[in-house]
């Protein structure tokens, strides 16, 4: 049987990102590919919670909790985790 992926299963950001906070977010620079990517506040909470120790099952309910939500925004998380790796933002 095939070993799980720790990488898949505990995204971590990728070395070298500018990250700065700002009122609404974060701004994020990606000097590998020279582009900036602004994140609203969910967003950026994910790219938090992305540091290779939270397990990618458990951030759905880390949002939910966080924002007191009735449900965990299990198709959203996903979504923004498939655009940060098609961006390179994770690994």
């Amino acid at each position: 049987m095939p070993r799980p992926n720790r990488i898949r299963q505990y995204p971590q950001s990728t070395a070298g990102l500018d990250v700065n906070s700002v009122a609404d977010g974060y701004v994020v620079y990606h000097p590998e590919r020279d582009r900036v990517h602004y994140l609203n506040p969910t967003a950026a909470l994910i790219l938090e919670l992305c540091n290779g120790q939270v397990a990618e099952t458990e951030l759905p309910k880390l949002l939910q909790s966080a924002f007191k939500l009735s449900a965990p925004p299990t198709d959203e998380v996903k979504a923004c985790l498939e655009n940060f790796r098609s961006e390179d933002l994770i690994r």
